[in-house]
This record gives structure tokens, sequence and C-alpha cells, in this order.
């Protein structure tokens, strides 16, 4: 399998100011976005990613999120054998949060 592309709470607030056509992706449960998640993300708890994989774009940069960026790596690395390719957000909701 290839490397999964990391992005950082950084430089996904800098391309999300500019404008750039992003698919965020938040795989966390629900209690978990309950407090929170970044504008514009769409709520795919990672348990049901295998019955949506046929409805992720595939002509978009898909960026998945999680807590600490620890499960969206996984569903990025599942994703792979279907040959979509994800970027996971490194440092997840805890780094972006301290990045405000």
């Amino acid at each position: 399998m290839n490397e999964i592309p990391q992005m950082t709470p950084q430089e996904l607030r800098k391309r999300l100011a500019a404008g750039e056509e992003l698919v965020l992706i938040d795989v966390r449960e629900e209690d978990e976005v309950a407090s929170g998640m970044i504008p514009g993300a769409q709520h795919i708890p990672m348990g049901q990613i295998p019955q949506q994989t046929g409805a992720l774009p595939a002509d978009k940069e898909l960026v998945f999120i999680c807590r600490s960026g620890s499960r969206s790596q996984r569903v990025c690395e599942y994703l792979q054998q279907f040959g979509i390719r994800g970027t996971n957000l490194s440092g997840g909701m805890i780094e972006w949060n301290e990045t405000e």
C-alpha cells in the first residue's frame, strides 16, 4: 500500500481560507461530534465507512478527521484497497482546536 498523505491543521486552515474545494469527513462517533466539528465537514462514523464507500466523490480531495488522527489514518488505509485516496488530518481535532 502507498503511504497515506497527511495534512496539518494549519495547512487545512490555510487551504480552506483560500477557498479550496475539499471534502471533509469526520469519522468520530456521535457523542464526539456533539462537542464540535470543523465547519463544512460531513459526519460519517468510522463504522459506517464500508457502507458509504460508493458515495464518496472520486473527483475531489477527501480529508478524513477524527479525535487524534489515528482512526482517520485507518480509514484512509482501508479506502486505499478500493482505489480511494484520502488525506489524514494529522493530530485530528485535538491539534485543530489548539491552532485556532
